[in-house]
C-alpha cells in the first residue's frame, strides 16, 4: 500500500502496551482516530476540523504513529495520515475495532465527522 510503519512491534511488551494506551488516553488523539475513518488526511486538513496548531497536531500524529494506531504515505506535497489497516498485534487490531464501534453518539466526534466531508487541503494551502 505504500503506507509507512515500524516493523519492530512483532513483539507486544510493556512499552508497546504503554505507548498504545498512551495514545488513547487523550480526547485530541481520539477524535483524530475518529476522522481518520472516514479517510486519509494530512496535518492541515486536522488542523483545520480541529482548529488546532500544526506543531500539537503534527505531534499528536506521531504519537499515533509511534502508537502503531495510524499509517503515513506521501501523497504529492503532503503526507496522509490513515488508520492503520495492517494492526502490529491483536492488542492494536481490537483497540481500533473498538475506536471504530465507539464515540458514534458523541456530538463533537459528529461535528468533527461532517467537517472531514468538506475539508479540502487544496483550499486550505491556497488561503495561506
Amino acid at each position: 500500500t505504500g503506507y509507512n510503519h515500524p516493523t519492530n512491534w512483532r513483539i507486544i511488551g510493556l512499552k508497546t502496551a504503554g505507548k498504545l494506551f498512551k495514545a488513547l488516553s487523550d480526547e485530541t488523539r481520539l477524535r483524530i482516530l475518529k476522522m481518520l475513518e472516514a479517510r486519509p488526511l494530512c496535518v492541515c486538513e486536522i488542523q483545520h476540523v480541529l482548529k488546532g496548531s500544526q506543531p500539537n497536531v503534527s505531534h499528536h500524529l506521531k504519537t499515533l504513529y509511534e502508537a502503531g494506531l495510524v499509517d503515513s504515505k506521501r501523497d504529492g506535497l503532503w503526507i496522509a495520515y490513515r488508520l492503520a489497516d495492517k494492526p502490529a498485534t491483536t492488542l492494536h487490531a481490537a483497540a481500533l475495532a473498538l475506536i471504530r464501534k465507539s464515540l458514534k453518539d458523541d456530538e463533537r466526534v459528529r461535528k468533527d465527522r461532517l467537517a472531514v466531508k468538506v475539508v479540502n487541503r487544496l483550499e486550505i494551502a491556497l488561503r495561506k
